[in-house]
Parts: C-alpha cells; structure tokens; sequence
C-alpha cells in the first residue's frame, strides 16, 4: 500500500484536539493498513518523526433514516504520539 493511500482524513473533535497538547494528533486511516505503514505516511507526508502509534476500530453505529434503520460503516483511527517539539502545521488554528 502507498503511503498516500494509508492516510484518509484529519479526525477533528473536541477530544481529538485537547491530545494536540500532549503532541498526539488522530487520522482517519485505511482499514488495511498497520502500524508501520501509518508511521511511514506520517513521517513522509509531514516530515515530522513519529515515536507511537495507537489503533482504534471505530464501530459502525445505527442510524435511523425515516422509518428505516441503517448502519454507518465502521473505520480505523489512529493517534500518532510525535517526538517532542515537532509538530503538524496542519492542524494549527482549528
């Protein structure tokens, strides 16, 4: 798998942001991909260097749709946890 197709979008909550902090900032990643495919994706893709990676499988959840119920579809978080002092420009000001 390419480095560019492990990461799908920035995972922006409330919770999320209070761990940019502590130098950990979540990703919305390919169901396929392992830990050091993440680390590698993050390292190429924000030259920044990447001491941990953790894995959440976020669960599809029941929605209800009118009267029909549907299911989201479940996803893979990580939270990558940088050396201290780097940092990802991307997430600056949200």
């Amino acid at each position: 798998m390419h480095p560019y197709e492990v990461l799908r979008r920035p995972v922006i909550t409330e919770k999320d942001t209070e761990l940019q902090a502590q130098g950990k900032y979540a990703f919305e990643v390919a169901r396929e991909a392992n830990k050091p495919q993440i680390k590698q994706a993050v390292e190429t893709a924000f030259k920044v260097k990447v001491t941990a990676v953790n894995v959440i499988t976020v669960h599809g959840k029941v929605r209800r749709v009118g009267g029909r119920r549907a299911l989201t579809p479940p996803w893979k978080k990580a939270i990558v946890t940088l050396v201290p002092g780097d940092k990802i420009e991307f997430f600056e000001g949200v």
